[in-house]
């Protein structure tokens, strides 16, 4: 099948994390850059410079298979520096320059680049060398009445790596890797000297002929154990194209499913993908004028991102709203099912003053022996890290304000922090830690309710 089905989701990976929102080069978040899949130069990472080198990934092909295509994608720097035309005749590097009506800023853009190594055969262990110059280009800007006023001047760095391809046996099925490493030779003293020489957002696409793939995520019953073997380095290999094909594989320097695919109710790229579509848009849509204009300025990539959001319609935006997709497994559609219930004894069970048998005033839990209910000192020993905030309450001393039952069975202590200068409020809002009775432990002398005296006024 073709590539295309594959290439959306691609440059999605290519560009994730390029330029965050706002899209400014203003922006504090933007400062520091670049995205994820970041190859440096050699060394560089050791020194504290750059990234790693290195990424590699293992996936399995069924029995057959005789060639793969392998294509490395990725992004080379590309400075773009703003020079005012002084009246001696030379170039002065600027922040910003201003012609003509249109801005341009001195900022780091990139430029797309995809190696190409078609039907390499599968078995014997090869390497392929990637090689991609370095050069510049040079753009007058003129004024109004056609006289050369400034210019701009785009230099890139040359780039290379080594593609390493290796095959074995295992269990039927053949584990192919693929690995990749920055092979820049250049001087890098500094981090700006590391990501000149660096591969920017790489990542692979293999095509295979002669036998398909086999998921590394879900494989068959008898590819389990060969599966498990399969070693990944930065570099997460997933089934792509329409679900049910085989044939095409994305490792990605981002954790993907099986089979990813961009939502059809997208409008295009916006670089920060963590974020929800929907929001985002919004978020562009309310930035001032003067803000879309640096956008603009900063990046050609960013101003078609500012352009197509002004431009959508009520329609565009009710369609990044929300959509009901049936389930991939082909189960029913939950919208026509009848939701689950169960016996109450003919107690709501939103009411807990209709059961008469729930009284977090005055439940108690038996914890090393010992009674725990309301006003009981505990210390607590958090063990589920189910907060990150949990390690800010180990070993704290902490007041039991309620011990509550949920409908499954299972019991939680509600407590306030002794501690915690809010306490007081916390208590008066209701607003507790719940821990899970094997989290806290009792302290002597604490089980007698500790009364408090309140002024809800």
């Amino acid at each position: 099948m073709s590539l295309d089905a594959v290439r959306a989701v691609a440059d999605a990976v290519l560009y994730e994390g390029y330029l965050l929102y706002p899209y400014r080069a203003s922006a504090a978040k933007n400062r520091s850059r670049w995205q994820f899949g970041v190859l440096g130069p050699p060394g560089a990472a050791e020194r504290g410079l750059g990234e790693e080198s290195s990424m590699a990934t293992q996936c399995l092909l069924g029995p057959g298979a005789s060639t793969v295509d392998v294509h490395l994608r990725f992004l080379q720097l590309q400075t773009r520096q703003a020079q005012r035309l002084g009246a001696d005749g030379r170039y002065a590097d600027v922040e910003a320059l201003s012609v003509a009506g249109r801005t341009v800023l001195s900022w780091d853009e990139a430029v797309e680049r995809e190696a190409v190594f078609a039907a390499q055969p599968v078995g014997p262990d090869g390497e392929l060398r990637v090689e991609i110059s370095g050069g510049s280009d040079i753009e007058d800007l003129h004024d109004e009445a056609g006289t050369v006023v400034g210019r701009v001047v785009r230099r890139r760095w040359p780039v290379c790596a080594h593609v390493r391809l290796g095959a074995v046996t295992d269990g039927g099925y053949t584990r192919l890797t693929v690995a990749v490493e920055n092979a820049y030779d250049g001087p890098v003293s500094t981090k700006d000297d590391a990501v000149r020489g660096s591969l920017l957002g790489a990542h692979l696409v293999l095509r295979a002929e002669g036998a398909g793939f086999v998921s590394v995520i879900d494989p068959p019953d008898d590819a389990v154990a060969a599966a498990a073997g399969c070693v990944q380095h930065r570099c997460w290999p997933v089934l792509a194209g329409p679900p049910g094909t085989t044939d095409l594989v994305l490792g990605s320097p981002i954790i993907l499913y099986d089979h990813p695919e961009v939502a059809e109710e997208s409008p295009g790229a916006l670089f920060d993908s963590t974020e929800i579509d929907e929001i985002l848009v919004l978020r562009i849509m309310t930035m001032t004028e003067a803000e879309k204009a640096e956008a603009r300025a900063t990046d050609p990539q960013v101003a078609a991102i500012i352009d197509r959001c002004d431009g959508l319609t009520p329609e565009d935006l009710q369609r990044l709203h929300g959509v009901f997709r049936p389930p991939a497994d082909g189960s029913a559609d939950v919208r026509d099912l009848e939701p689950p219930s169960f016996d109450t004894g003919g107690a709501p069970w939103w009411d807990p003053a209709a059961d008469a048998a729930v009284s977090p005033e005055t439940d108690s839990v038996m914890v090393d022996g010992v009674r725990v209910a309301k006003g009981s000192l505990v210390r607590v020993r958090p063990r589920r890290r189910a907060d990150a905030q949990d390690i800010f309450f180990a070993d704290q001393v902490a007041r039991v304000t309620a011990v509550l039952s949920d409908v499954e069975g299972g019991v939680h202590v509600a407590l306030v922090l002794v501690d915690d200068p809010a306490a007081d409020l916390h208590d008066w809002y209701g607003r507790y830690f719940y821990f899970a009775p094997d989290e806290i432990e009792p302290l002597s002398g604490g089980a007698e309710p500790i009364q408090r005296e309140e002024s809800r006024s």
